[in-house]
């Protein structure tokens, strides 16, 4: 009985405790309203003084080297490997051959093909002669004719093949890779040879935002560092830039590299490329934080006599944080560059920092 009561009296204490905690946070929040009511009510925001600042245009971007040129030299003729004339890491010219296939097939099918358009010229004479006799018809004239005209494709076709079985390479480079060895059996249907890379100029491929691709042409100068071979300067060109920008929003760009004589550049280099600009003439900018939405809204709220009033500008350059003002505000004006979501023209303000 006693327990019971003494718990009943617990329960009516907590109870009592919560109803005046929460009548003192009532009373507390109902001075700061009161407080506030009777505030200025302005809208805290961030300034910026406007000025005129020197825009720099300049910029690097990192990359990989990859060759100018690579392929995988695959074969076309069935055969044994029979000659090996080159191993890996040997400088090579296009049309020095490779290596040799087993032709011995080959050079059989051009033999019987030079018969086959021997024959075909013989009947095709005797046909001419005994068509001017009226011995034969024009008809059987026109296909002796047409006779030595395919058996002649066959031998092209045969000394193609025969002119194959010599691998030659299609370019100027370095083999990277070999292989096959001698005395292995290669089919018609694509067996890789070599691998050959030519390293004689290479493509340093980067990545430039929105900002920085306006002002890239193609055919400019651009100076590449290597960060293996630090003390080196290698010159490059752009030769391509992006129409698109890829999923990150960035547009690739290439550039052509002359390697030193010495080759000094591998593929798969990392790069750096210095893209420099002339200097360029001061300009009124203002950070891309006081833009009303977007740059492309062109609207921006400016400080005047303790209000924000709404403001439309020519946005031009977009530099980095910043958008060049071509039009809309002038030096000492008094941009506003965080809270405008609260805000609205006329709306009063007070500054912090």
């Amino acid at each position: 009985m006693k327990r019971g009561i003494i718990v009943a009296i617990v329960i009516i204490l907590a109870i009592a405790g919560i109803a005046f905690v929460l009548n003192s946070n009532k009373k507390k929040n109902e001075a700061v309203t009161s407080f506030i009511a009777q505030g200025s009510g302005a809208v805290s925001v961030r300034v910026a003084t406007i000025k005129k600042d020197t825009v720099n245009l300049d910029f690097t971007a990192n990359g990989n080297f990859i060759p100018v040129a690579e392929l995988n030299l695959l074969n076309e003729n069935s055969g044994r490997v029979s000659k090996i004339y080159v191993k890996e890491g040997d400088h090579v010219s296009k049309g020095q051959v490779l290596a040799r296939i087993d032709a011995e097939i080959l050079n059989t099918d051009k033999e019987t093909a030079e018969a086959t358009l021997q024959n075909a010229l013989r009947d095709e004479a005797r046909y001419s002669s005994s068509f001017k006799t009226g011995g034969v018809t024009q008809q059987q004239l026109d296909q002796a004719k047409l006779a030595v005209e395919n058996a002649k494709l066959r031998l092209q076709a045969s000394q193609r093949k025969v002119s194959d079985a010599n691998i030659k390479s299609p370019i100027n480079g370095v083999v990277n890779k070999k292989y096959i060895e001698v005395g292995a059996f290669v089919n018609a249907q694509g067996t890789q040879l070599f691998e050959l890379v030519d390293v004689s100029k290479l493509k340093l491929k980067v990545n430039a935002n929105e900002s920085q691709v306006a002002n890239l042409k193609l055919g400019n100068t651009v100076q590449i560092k290597s960060n293996v071979f630090p003390t080196d300067t290698f010159i490059g060109k752009i030769t391509f830039i992006a129409s698109k920008a890829d999923n990150a929003l960035n547009f690739p760009v290439e550039i052509l590299v002359e390697n030193n004589k010495a080759n000094t550049i591998k593929a798969g280099m990392y790069g750096t490329a210095v893209f420099q600009f002339p200097k360029q003439a001061p300009a009124i900018t203002i950070p891309r934080t006081a833009f009303v939405g977007s740059v492309s809204s062109n609207q921006i709220f400016v400080l005047e006599d303790g209000k924000a009033k709404l403001r439309h500008v020519i946005a031009g350059r977009i530099l980095g944080d910043s958008v060049e003002i071509l039009d809309g505000l002038k030096e000492g004006e008094i941009a506003i560059i965080s809270g405008q979501i609260n805000l609205t023209d006329g709306t009063p303000v007070t500054t912090v920092k």
